[in-house]
């Protein structure tokens, strides 16, 4: 997934964004009132709408599609291919039967071999795409006569079909170009319901309803991404009618609860916010440091001051209620516990109350990143109850240019999370074989039992043994923490009541133009 992605506060995961730039009420960019034309406002634009470098790759993507895509309640449903999946050979082979009469926006049909040199451009090593080891399982894809695709996997991997929503590019366009630099990746042409009309970077981008869309042609016929870093400046665009719609933090949707032209939509997620913790630096990488830090956080009262209720405490990268949840990992704050620790460990209080050990303070550097006052209210909360604990935590703001080079080093207040299977969101989140590879571990994590319960996970069929992988993997983030998990985050969007029968979905970290009220834009249809 592009870099943008990962690191926005509430980024375009599927689409894009669009603009910043405050034009008045009316002067072009708001909808007016119209059902057929709609303004979302996000906090980040993608570095790229190119598949090929992880642009869309968990569905969605309003420029393309997918061999599958997710409905309402994450099930997977045929899209490019006619239907689902025939898997063969122990779970090795899966076969794609492609949907008759799809064409490209510029009018070439979708063939077998646009599916195959999309899959095996990112599997180049010379592809620029950071999620690579996401298809990880695939040894071969290839064509087989004119409407079928064949993957066949290194191992049984059990769900494959989900990787599968990855969107597919036109290699009679994308294959004439360098994956990485090419201009397909601002000049996108795909399957999708809508193509990309304009894009002025940093401010807004504008797509149109494809007219060729084999789903038939959206009732919304322009949809304008506006980008708009800061949360208050977007809530205060969408309260003048310049923007029709935004995702926006819990406490500023609640100041839009009686107004009579919007409607609120609260959608549950995986995205959690967390503390990562780098192995390379001397305080954070101790590990009492790293325990009692764990200790020491009031997770329930994030939640309910800043999040004004909307959300859960993160007692892992998982969240109470998923199936996959260890159960009986849930911890409250215990200040004295957090204490014991550092006495135990060495760190020792000074005058200052602040611990030392070997003469080096337990001081640290926390980042968040600029505009981002969720971000910034948990960076200062946990700030306050390290301190607490005997830890100096000093909480910065800064842009991602001068985050990201620093991440090796500096902690940051960071987000993740991916929704269906575990492997798809732990698996980059945490194994030693993708540190400090771009945003995937961060913190450069390196735990043996958890690589072990990672690839036991990955490359199990059954299903006891991958939940057993899962749990361990659970229980030994307890007990060597390499993030400080803070709490899982429910997304709410605010949107002029202009439509009906809208629906969200339970969603991943990346949010934006593809989740929300608008994941199933070319569906809706106007308020009767």
């Amino acid at each position: 997934m592009s870099t943008r992605w990962i690191r926005g506060a509430a980024v375009a995961t599927a689409l894009v964004s669009g603009a910043a730039a405050c034009s008045a009420p009316g002067g072009g960019e708001g909808g007016g009132g119209s059902a057929d034309s709609v303004v979302i406002g996000v906090a980040s634009e993608p570095d790229t709408l190119s598949p090929l470098l992880g642009y869309g790759k968990d569905g969605n993507s309003k420029i393309f599609d997918g061999l599958l895509a997710l409905d309402a309640d994450l099930k997977l449903r045929p899209a490019l291919a006619k239907a689902l999946p025939e898997v063969g050979n122990g779970g090795r082979t899966y076969t794609y039967t492609l949907r008759e009469g799809v064409e490209f926006s510029d009018g070439e049909p979708l063939t077998p071999a646009d599916v195959v040199f999309t899959y095996r451009t990112i599997l180049d090593g010379r592809t620029n795409n950071t999620s690579r080891s996401e298809l990880d399982a695939v040894k071969e894809v290839r064509a087989d006569g004119d409407d079928k695709v064949v993957f066949t996997l290194k191992y049984p991997y059990a769900p494959f079909g989900g990787r599968t929503v990855l969107p597919i590019v036109p290699e009679h366009i994308a294959g004439k170009q360098d994956a990485n630099t090419g201009a397909f990746n601002t000049e996108p042409i795909g399957t999708g319901p809508y193509v990309l009309a304009d894009w002025r970077k940093g401010e807004k981008l504008t797509f149109k309803a494809n007219p060729q869309y084999w789903g038939g042609m959206p009732k919304v016929k322009t949809v304008t991404m506006a980008i708009v870093e800061d949360d208050d400046v977007r809530a205060t665009r969408l309260r003048s009618g310049d923007l029709d719609g935004a995702v926006l933090p819990p406490n500023l949707a609640t100041t839009f609860e009686n107004d009579e032209n919007h409607k609120t939509y609260r959608a549950k997620s995986y995205d959690f916010r967390a503390v990562t913790l780098p192995t390379a630096d001397k305080v954070t990488g101790d590990r009492a440091i790293r325990q009692a830090l764990d200790a020491a956080v009031d997770r329930q009262a994030m939640v309910d001051k800043i999040l004004d209720g909307a959300g859960r405490p993160a007692y892992g990268p998982l969240p109470v209620g998923d199936p996959w949840f260890a159960k009986g990992i849930e911890r409250d704050q215990d200040l004295p516990e957090a204490k014991r620790i550092l006495d135990e460990g060495g760190w020792k209080p000074g005058a200052d109350g602040i611990r030392a050990k070997d003469g080096r303070k337990a001081a640290f550097t926390l980042f968040y990143p600029s505009g981002d006052k969720v971000r910034q209210d948990h960076a200062l909360a946990y700030a306050s109850d390290a301190k607490k604990a005997g830890i100096d935590v000093k909480a910065e703001s800064a842009t991602w240019e001068v985050i990201e080079p620093r991440m090796k080093n500096d902690a940051v207040l960071a987000g993740f999370g991916s929704t269906g299977d575990p492997d798809f969101g732990l698996y980059t989140l945490l194994h030693s074989s993708l540190a400090g590879n771009g945003f995937n571990n961060m913190g450069r994590y390196d735990n043996p039992a958890v690589d072990e319960a990672l690839d036991t996970g990955r490359r199990s069929q059954d299903e006891a043994t991958r939940k057993t992988a899962y749990e361990t993997l659970q229980r030994e983030l307890v007990k060597n923490p390499g993030y400080t998990f803070l709490t899982h985050i429910d997304h709410v969007y605010v949107l002029a009541d202009r439509w009906q029968d809208l629906t969200t979905q339970l969603e991943p970290h990346e949010h934006g133009f593809a989740s929300g009220p608008w994941w199933n834009l070319e569906d809706w249809q106007p308020e009767q």
